[in-house]
Parts: structure tokens; sequence; C-alpha cells
């Protein structure tokens, strides 16, 4: 069996495509609009560009306040994506794949923001009047958020057919 079947092939250039938006996006907000921290545009009226910086991991929780913690959360989020990536080699389920390439990729993105600016740049800021549901976020996160709702879904809610026919009386 080949490890790079056509559905693992899609899984990596859509971990790819991700990775390389997110990284325009943010050269966007970072050189070409020369956004300040703090600073933001208004685009819509429930949606903004706000700059900030996320020096830690999900949520800002786990804040590298020295070198060696921002390595470490380098070295983490870098053993994430080799586990993601090995995970996808083994998977055989279609949507499972695309879920873990829209994880890689994300994670790729936020490993190389980590190794080249010591932060994650964040700007998504989306909002109901003053209402923010989502911390301010980047197309990375999201993509790792969808990622991981789709694998989760299917887990909880999916069976494939095989399992089901061995869970059936004969």
């Amino acid at each position: 069996m080949s490890l790079f079947t056509k559905p693992r092939l899609i899984g990596f250039v859509l971990a790819l495509v991700v990775f390389a938006v997110d990284q325009w996006v943010k050269r966007i907000v970072d050189v070409d609009l020369g956004m300040r921290l703090g600073e933001t545009i208004d685009l819509l009226p429930f949606f903004d560009l706000t700059r900030v910086h996320n020096f830690g991991v999900s949520m800002g929780m786990f804040t590298a306040t020295s070198p060696e913690m921002r390595w470490g959360l380098v070295l983490v989020t870098a053993a994430i994506a080799l586990v993601v990536t090995i995970w996808m080699l083994r998977e055989k389920a279609q949507w499972d794949i695309a879920g873990l390439g829209l994880i890689l990729g994300g994670a790729l993105g936020n490993i190389v923001d980590r190794v080249t600016l010591g932060y994650v740049l964040d700007y998504a800021d989306f909002h109901i009047g003053d209402f923010r549901p989502f911390l301010i976020f980047n197309i990375a996160d999201a993509a790792i958020t969808i990622g991981v709702v789709i694998i989760l879904a299917r887990a909880l809610f999916i069976r494939d057919k095989g399992e089901q026919a061995q869970t059936e009386p004969a």
C-alpha cells in the first residue's frame, strides 16, 4: 500500500494551502498594511483587523515568558505536527485526512511565526457590537479549530460502514 494515496496527497496539499494563505495574510497585516501592535482597521460591522502578539498557545494559555519557554513551545508544537503527519499517513478516512491537513497547515503557520518572530501574529477580530465570542485569532488558528471539529464530529457521530457491519447481528 502506498503512503501517498490520493486522499493523503489532498491532505498534504490542503496543509500547504492553509500554511501559504496564513503566511500571506500575516505578511499583509505586518508588512503591506504596516499595522502596529494594538492597531485596529475596521472592515465590517462585525469584523476588524486588530494586531496582537500571542506569546502563548491556545487562548493565550502557557505564555512563554523566556526564550527557553518560547523554544519549548516550538518543540511541543513541532512534536504535535509530527504526530499529526504520522497520523495522516496512517489514516484511511478521507474526511479525517482533511481535518488532519487543516491542523497540520495551521500548526506549521504558527510554528513559523514563533520561530521567526518570537510570537504568533493574530489579527482576526470577530465581534457582535462589543461582544467578542472569540479571542483575536488568525487563519492558522481557524484551520486548526475546524480540523479538530471535523475529527471530533466524525469520532463522536459518524461510524464507518465497516464498523457498522461488524456490530450488526448476522
